[in-house]
């Protein structure tokens, strides 16, 4: 199976923010993880396909408005019509915190590993547009 990933990065905005502290609510990641999941299957299929269920989600560390955070996927095996995939996000840059300064921000030594996620997506046959690469499940 060829190696399909998929890699985004956006900053979190204070509109995203759900909770005191500017805590971001947990389903954020998941839309991410949503949106990688649709490139790994358009670059699979051709077609963006349907995500059917995820089957392990970790919240591992909050997500705060200013965050920059990088959501990653890749598919780790291909059936007919299902593609499993892993995802993980990984907070990146952070406010600051600078006294006076709002607009302050610390991109981080190490990246902070804030979900980890498994699922699977369908691209029903009459709608693969690529070649596939042979199933590995």
């Amino acid at each position: 199976m060829q190696n399909i990933t998929s890699l985004i990065r956006l900053r979190i905005s204070a509109h995203d923010a759900h909770y005191a502290g500017n805590l971001v609510d947990g389903a954020k990641m998941l839309n991410l993880f949503g949106d990688v999941a649709t490139e790994l299957l358009i670059r699979s299929d051709g077609d963006e396909g349907l995500f059917v269920a995820y089957d392990n989600v970790e919240f591992l560390a909050p997500v705060h408005a200013g965050d920059y955070i990088e959501a990653t996927g890749r598919i780790v095996s291909m059936g007919k019509t299902s593609r499993k995939m892993v995802f993980e996000a990984r907070k990146v840059i952070v406010p600051a915190g600078v006294a006076g300064q709002a607009s302050a921000a610390d991109v981080l030594a190490e990246p902070v590993l804030v979900c980890r996620a498994s699922g699977t997506c369908v691209v029903p046959a009459g709608f693969q547009r690529k070649a596939s690469v042979a199933p590995t499940e």
